[in-house]
């Protein structure tokens, strides 16, 4: 492995993408919290607007952190398991939002493989 000098804005895109997933898990475990506690409240936060934004962001900063981290050191394992978690996110936006806490399951499962590939990423980077 070698050892490249990297701009500072892109040594930071990997934390600054596990930072987001673990806002996205908070997010999706407050509404669900907020949706039983006070139905007009959760519904604002459950806007499907909401997950979009968050879905488009994730697929940007994972597409130019994990993309770079291929570049730099040659490894595919991160971007693979980054695109796996962005595609179950993506996959649960589809399922129905009747309370059951499918949708919330599977989203918490693909924040946690993209914030893992992330993870891996920043790991093999040094």
């Amino acid at each position: 492995m070698t050892t490249a000098i990297r701009p500072p804005l892109l040594a930071g895109l990997d934390r600054i993408a596990i930072a987001l997933s673990g806002l996205c898990v908070v997010h999706c475990l407050a509404s669900a919290v907020l949706l039983a506690m006070l139905s007009a409240a959760g519904g604002v936060l459950l806007n499907p607007i909401f997950h979009e934004i968050g879905l488009t962001f994730a697929i940007i900063l994972g597409a130019i952190a994990l993309g770079r981290g291929v570049m730099e050191h040659g490894y595919a394992m991160p971007a693979m398991m980054g695109s796996l978690g962005l595609g179950v996110m993506g996959g649960a936006m589809h399922l129905p939002h009747d309370g059951s806490g499918l949708e919330t399951l599977w989203t918490v499962i693909g924040v946690g493989l993209l914030a893992f590939g992330h993870d891996l990423n920043r790991r093999a980077t040094y």
